[in-house]
């Protein structure tokens, strides 16, 4: 997978949390360099070991499914891609906001932005992909996107929620597609 890739699929991964830390700015007051650290390394991190605990899956069933390994990540990508999606149509208004940044919160919300990124890591076993920079380079996209996303929803609110993740699901689509493409037909 080349860097281009990789960075494709962080920035789509990185969606659910942008979309989420826009509404943490939303609920806070003014913005804090301190809060949108915080909520950067909650995400960032999750979005960095869920990957590596679905590569470690993927790896242990990697033998008896390499044949059709290719469908499995279209499949999961496209599944991922359209959540996404329409995850995108809920109004942010219409969600809870609390600028809470405490750990029970802030696990919670890093863990159900992070559940596609496991499915990720499994795709990434039967691509062979090297696990350790592919980690690295998802969890410092998703702790930037996330601290951009606390200044963007201080500033601008839920007006780039949906449009973030719309972004994000057709990414990880087209992702999905590509891999399936290059499988069949070269």
């Amino acid at each position: 997978m080349s860097l281009i890739e990789l960075f494709i699929i962080a920035v789509g991964l990185s969606m659910d949390a942008f979309a989420v830390s826009i509404c943490k700015g939303l609920s806070m007051r003014t913005m804090s360099l301190k809060n949108a650290v915080i909520v950067g390394l909650y995400f960032g991190g999750f979005q960095g070991l869920m990957p590596l605990i679905g590569y470690f899956l993927g790896i242990h069933f990697q033998q008896a499914i390499t044949s059709y390994d290719h469908w499995i990540a279209f499949v999961l990508l496209v599944i991922i891609g359209i959540n996404m999606i329409k995850e995108s149509f809920a109004s942010c208004e219409s969600e809870e906001l609390d600028p809470s940044v405490d750990f029970k919160t802030m696990t919670i919300l890093a863990v159900a932005t992070s559940i596609d990124a496991l499915a990720v890591g499994v795709t990434f076993a039967f691509l062979q992909v090297e696990i350790l920079p592919a980690i690295s380079f998802i969890g410092c996209t998703t702790f930037l996107l996330s601290g951009i996303g606390v200044k963007v929803g201080t500033v601008f609110g839920c007006r780039y929620k949906a449009k973030a993740e719309i972004f994000g699901g057709t990414v990880l689509i087209l992702m999905g597609c590509k891999i399936l493409i290059e499988h069949l037909f070269f």
